[in-house]
């Protein structure tokens, strides 16, 4: 069996600074119950929280003076990884979904798009409609313009324009993006 080396702790490499690990003369103090007690010294409020049987933590580092609060470091820490973790999980990453059509599509194939574009839309992610020009249909970009001009009006009540329709090589290009709430 190992024994732990007799001595302070190893200072924090993540989280907080607590106990002797803070390193400036006055602190603004805040006691185990929520109550500000004021800015003293950083040695007197230590000792005030070996006392009581808790560490002294830095909660505001960036303040003027530094903010300190009388915590069980180990909950503190646990507490604040939960948290954390709680946001991670409540997170939606955005993707953005490709919808390609040809500028002649028929009337049943773009509803069917549309309603795809419409799933996805409502999931919050992003839409990318690609119109892909063959041949002599370059000559007529205005087809194209016209399209997107359509699913631009057919989606309004739940998607914004995010990058208006452009034309990029063969291919002329539109993002669209949910509604904010």
């Amino acid at each position: 069996m190992m024994r732990r080396p007799i001595g302070p702790a190893p200072q924090p490499l993540n989280g907080p600074r607590y106990n002797e690990w803070i390193n400036v003369p006055k602190v603004r103090v805040i006691d185990e119950n929520g109550e500000n007690i004021g800015v003293m010294y950083t040695r007197e409020a230590f000792a005030m929280a070996q006392e009581i049987g808790l560490d002294l933590v830095e909660v505001s580092p960036n303040a003027d003076p530094p903010v300190c609060k009388f915590l069980d470091v180990g909950k503190f820490k646990y507490e604040s990884q939960k948290k954390a973790a709680a946001a991670r999980k409540t997170q939606k990453v955005q993707e953005i979904k490709e919808i390609k059509m040809r500028p002649n599509i028929d009337d049943h194939d773009y509803e069917t798009k549309m309603k795809a574009v419409k799933k996805f839309i409502e999931e919050g992610d992003k839409v990318k409609l690609t119109l892909r020009f063959r041949g002599r249909e370059l000559a007529h970009g205005q087809l194209g313009l016209k399209l997107l001009e359509r699913v631009r009006d057919d989606s309004l009540d739940y998607a914004k324009i995010e990058q208006l329709p452009r034309m990029e090589g063969r291919q002329m290009l539109m993002i669209m993006a949910p509604k904010p709430v």
